[in-house]
């Protein structure tokens, strides 16, 4: 069965609408089929009436034997015509023929059993029903019993007609009021789908503006909505409201945290670089790493923060180019004698949902770990993955990690090797703060012979 709460509004709407006018137009159908029906066999019926009224009126009895009237009803004395009529006496063995029309023939009516028995407990009654008539025609009879004046036993009086052009017009008006349901049915449920989509267009203008919103493109809903949606509209707006307020507290809490441990532990730098000694070195080595550790701490908690909000609107094509020029710089004189060498490519019109500052984070922190390890090629290429997300991968030449060294890779101070300078944060707060706006960041072996570092995160459209 279809789960309706998994299913769009629209559809739901348009469902419930056709399963209802599905079942109103076939009951409707049934019923006006039913009706036309009866009414045809009434009319019929009223036609054998008059016949069989004429028959007992007419007949006599002259000499103990019953006479039949003369009648003019030409189809009467056609043979096999369709039209019958048959005059019966009842006996204790049961019903004898005593006279018939000539369109009968060689055939004859037989009355059922059951509708033997309910002419004698209805003596003076018509009754109507269905019996086989000459060449198995199916056949609509009137019959009524009833006694004449000097005849001593009771008399059955029976007219039949084929019904087959009662059925026949009844199949064509069934025909015919399906066709027409079935047009007005799929009237309806157009109509229903234009009401339905006409109906709901400033809720889909809502979710074009809340998309809006998130993707960076406005700050608020400025759209005029139904009385319905304006209450909803207004709490969007608000609950909007409060994030930025929350996000502008978090950012001055974190600013506040900055500036309150940098400013001991530069004084701690400051104090053990004035005072050489091994003491010294131990508290300049530890006030570095707590710096480190202070900062990275600090940069997630402003990603997770900004991450809560509607976003920025940030070009990648600038700050690869920026990245590539600088680091091209940097790692200008490798050792072997041969610099840097950086392929990048990018869309123009490619955005990172984020603030610049991050993305230079994120995109400079895997370029710089691939410079760090190449021999002397880097390639690096951002492109729109779908709508929603990016993918930037950086390829390096270098000696690349072992399978079972990727995930190690990605943990906060592992260091893949202890000759080589750095704390160990390089790939873990890539993996952080791409986790706090709800991207990823996978190793893979490179093309090139080194390490492949694929990083997945939210695109700004438009």
């Amino acid at each position: 069965m279809w789960d309706l709460s998994k299913r769009s509004l629209v559809r739901r709407l348009v469902l419930l609408a056709g399963v209802w006018n599905l079942v109103v137009l076939l009951v409707a159908g049934v019923f006006l089929t039913a009706q036309f029906r009866d009414s045809a066999i009434r009319r019929f019926d009223s036609a054998l009436t008059v016949l069989t009224d004429d028959l007992y009126a007419s007949s006599s009895v002259e000499d103990g034997v019953v006479k039949a009237p003369f009648l003019t009803d030409i189809r009467a004395t056609r043979v096999y015509s369709g039209r019958y009529w048959q005059i019966l006496e009842m006996r204790p063995q049961g019903l004898r023929i005593v006279d018939q029309s000539r369109s009968l023939f060689d055939s004859s009516l037989t009355i059922p059993g059951a509708q033997a028995e309910r002419l004698a407990a209805a003596p003076g009654k018509t009754l109507f029903f269905d019996l086989m008539g000459p060449q198995n025609a199916r056949l609509r009879a009137a019959a009524i019993l009833t006694r004449l004046p000097g005849y001593p036993r009771p008399v059955v009086f029976i007219a039949a007609e084929d019904r087959a052009p009662i059925d026949r017009d009844a199949d064509i008006f069934a025909r015919n009021t399906a066709i027409a349901l079935i047009l007005l049915g799929a009237g309806l449920v157009s109509a229903v789908v234009v009401q339905v989509r006409v109906g709901l267009l400033p809720l889909f203008r809502l979710r074009r503006e809340v998309g809006a919103v998130r993707r960076g493109k406005a700050e608020r809903l400025e759209g005029v909505y139904p009385e319905e949606l304006a209450p909803l509209a207004g709490e969007l707006n608000a609950l909007l409201t409060h994030n930025q307020e929350v996000v502008e507290r978090q950012r001055t809490h974190v600013g506040n945290l900055a500036h309150a441990l940098k400013t001991p532990l530069s004084v701690m730098l400051t104090e053990a670089s004035q005072q050489p000694g091994s003491l010294a070195e131990v508290v300049e080595r530890q006030a570095a790493t707590m710096r480190e550790q202070v900062d990275h701490h600090l940069r997630r908690a402003r990603a997770a923060a900004r991450s809560q909000t509607s976003g920025e609107r940030t070009p990648v094509e600038p700050i690869m180019d920026e990245l590539a020029a600088t680091l091209e710089r940097i790692f200008q004189d490798k050792p072997g004698g041969r610099g840097v060498e950086i392929d990048w490519r990018c869309p123009d019109d490619l955005a990172f949902q984020g603030e610049r500052q991050d993305f230079m984070e994120l995109a400079g922190n895997v370029m710089e770990n691939a410079c760090k390890w190449c021999k002397a090629k880097v390639r690096a290429e951002a492109v729109a993955s779908s709508p929603e997300q990016l993918t930037l991968t950086v390829d390096d030449d270098g000696p690349g990690l072992p399978p079972d060294r990727w995930i190690d890779a990605l943990k906060r101070g592992q260091r893949m090797d202890e000759h080589t300078p750095g704390s160990g944060l390089g790939l873990s707060i890539v993996d952080e703060l791409a986790r706090a706006y709800g991207g990823s960041v996978t190793l893979s072996a490179s093309p090139l012979g080194g390490l492949r570092v694929t990083l997945v995160l939210p695109r700004s459209e438009g």
